[in-house]
C-alpha cells in the first residue's frame, strides 16, 4: 500500500469548517482598514534573499536560522520565501516610485514562512496581516496604528489584549547606548546564557529581550536605552504619549522592549496577551525611517506594524465570538427523468438572485438525498420531481424551524428564502 503523503511539518491545511472564522476575521479587517483609509498592495511571497539580510539585519534569529532560502536552479541567484511583509512591501513602493504621488498608506495580508520549531500560535507558514504607512514623520501616525489596534480589538470583541510601547531612539543614540550595554555585559560574562554571549557583540540589543528566568535580573539591572536619547527621540516619544492619553489608549512603557529586526528605531510597540501562554505577542511594529533609503529608495520615513492572524483567531476562539458564516440557503433534491432538466434551471434561476444553491449530484433515492440535505446544513430544500418539473413549481421545506412544506415557483421561492429570518445556533 502507497503511503500517504503529509503536509510539511508546521504548515497547516485549513479545512472547511475553520475557514468562515477566518473569513469573518478577514472581512472586519478590510472594513476597519477601509476606514481609515489604507488601501491594499499584493507582493509576491519569493524575493532576493538579498532584500531580507539588508533589510531584517545579517546577524538576526531570522536571517541566520530561520529563512527558507534556495538557490535557482536557472540562474544561480539566492531567493527567499518571504519571512515577513515590510521589506517586501517598502521594496515594491520603491520599484513602482508609489511615493512620486506622496506617502501612501497601505496593507497587505499573506502567509509568511519562517523555519522555527511548530508550537501553538508559531507555525512555519503562517498569516500576518500588515499596515504600512510611507512618507509620515510625525508621531501622529504612531499614534493612529495603536489607536486602529485599541478600535480592531473591540471590533472583534477581545479583552485582554495590552499596549507596551518604547523608544530605541535614533542610530546616534543607540550606537552610545550599545557601546555602554556591552562593556555592562562583558562585565557579566560569566551570567551570560548560551544565546547571549553569541550575540553579546552583533546584535547586544537582543539580550534584553531574553525570555531565560535566569537572565532576567540581569536585564533588569542593565543600562537604560532612555538614558542616551537625544532631545528629538524624546519630544517624538512624549508627544506620542500625550495623543494615545487623549484618545483614551491604555499603555505600558517597556524600557526592555527592543523588537528583533534591525530597521526599527525610534517608536517601537507591541500588543500582548497572557492567554496565548509563551506566544503572547500578537501584534507589533514601530517605526523605521532609514529602511527605504537603505534598500535603494530616497530617504523617507515610515512606520508598520503586523499582526498575526492564527493568534488572533485563537483569542477569538477562546473568546466563544460565533462566526458562523453565511449559511448556506438551498440543498436542492432532485428525482427523476424530467425533474432533472428543470432542476438545473431551478438551481440557476434561484442563484442568479443571490440565494446560495447546492445542488445534488451522484444519484440515490429521495430519503438518501433528504439525508444529505439535513447533514449540508443548509436552511432549507427545495425538492424538484417529474410532476413538480411538469408544473414549473418546487417544492420548499424548511430544515430548520418546524414549518410546512409548500409548492412555489422558483421566483417566490427565491423570495421566501430571502426573507426568512436566519437562525442563530443554540
Amino acid at each position: 500500500m502507497t503511503q500517504t503523503i503529509q503536509a510539511v511539518r508546521g504548515m497547516n491545511d485549513i479545512l472547511p469548517d475553520q475557514t468562515p472564522l477566518w473569513e469573518f476575521f478577514e472581512d472586519s479587517v478590510r472594513g476597519w482598514l477601509a476606514q481609515y483609509g489604507y488601501r491594499n498592495i499584493r507582493m509576491p511571497v519569493l524575493e532576493k534573499t538579498e532584500l531580507f539580510v539588508r533589510s531584517i539585519g545579517e546577524v538576526t534569529d531570522i536571517v541566520e536560522k530561520e529563512m527558507y532560502s534556495f538557490v535557482d536552479q536557472l540562474n544561480g541567484e539566492s531567493l527567499t520565501l518571504r519571512p515577513e511583509g515590510t521589506a517586501s512591501c517598502v521594496r515594491a513602493v520603491i520599484q513602482h516610485n508609489l511615493l512620486y504621488a506622496g506617502p501612501q498608506r497601505v496593507f497587505y495580508a499573506g502567509p509568511m514562512f519562517r523555519h522555527e520549531r511548530p508550537q501553538k500560535g508559531r507555525y512555519r507558514q503562517f498569516h500576518q496581516i500588515g499596515v504600512e504607512a510611507l512618507g509620515f514623520a510625525g508621531p501622529d501616525v504612531d499614534a493612529e496604528h495603536m489607536i486602529m489596534g485599541a478600535r480592531l480589538w473591540r471590533r472583534l470583541g477581545l479583552d485582554g489584549i495590552r499596549l507596551e510601547i518604547n523608544t530605541l531612539g535614533n542610530s546616534a543614540s543607540r550606537a552610545r547606548f550599545r557601546t555602554r550595554l556591552i562593556e555592562y555585559l562583558q562585565g557579566h560574562e560569566a551570567a551570560l546564557d548560551e544565546d547571549a554571549r553569541r550575540r553579546l557583540h552583533s546584535n547586544p540589543l537582543r539580550v534584553l529581550d531574553s525570555k531565560n528566568p535566569a537572565m532576567q535580573e540581569l536585564i533588569a539591572a542593565a543600562p537604560r536605552l532612555t538614558d542616551d536619547l537625544g532631545d528629538e527621540s524624546m519630544r517624538h516619544f512624549e508627544q506620542l504619549q500625550a495623543l494615545l492619553r487623549n484618545a483614551g489608549v491604555e499603555f505600558l512603557i517597556n524600557t526592555r522592549l527592543v523588537r528583533g529586526l534591525d530597521y526599527y528605531n525610534d517608536v517601537v510597540y507591541e500588543w500582548t496577551t497572557t492567554q496565548l501562554g509563551a506566544q503572547g505577542t500578537v501584534c507589533a511594529g514601530g517605526r523605521y525611517d532609514g529602511l527605504i533609503e537603505q534598500i535603494g529608495g530616497k530617504a523617507a520615513p515610515a512606520c508598520g506594524f503586523a499582526m498575526g492572524v492564527e493568534r488572533l483567531l485563537a483569542l477569538i476562539t477562546d473568546a466563544e465570538l460565533v462566526q458562523a458564516g453565511k449559511a448556506l440557503d438551498v440543498y436542492l433534491v432532485h428525482s427523476g427523468e424530467q425533474a432533472a432538466g428543470f432542476a438545473w434551471k431551478v438551481a440557476e434561476t434561484l442563484r442568479e438572485q443571490d440565494v446560495s444553491v447546492a445542488f445534488h449530484c451522484g444519484g440515490g433515492s429521495f430519503k438518501s438525498q433528504m439525508k444529505r440535505a439535513d447533514a449540508s446544513g443548509a436552511r432549507f430544500a427545495v425538492i424538484v420531481g417529474d410532476d413538480e418539473a411538469a408544473r414549473g413549481v418546487i417544492s420548499l421545506k424548511p430544515l430548520r424551524e418546524l414549518k410546512d412544506q409548500v409548492q412555489v415557483s422558483p421566483d417566490e421561492a427565491a423570495g421566501l428564502i430571502r426573507n426568512a429570518p436566519v437562525s442563530q445556533p443554540a
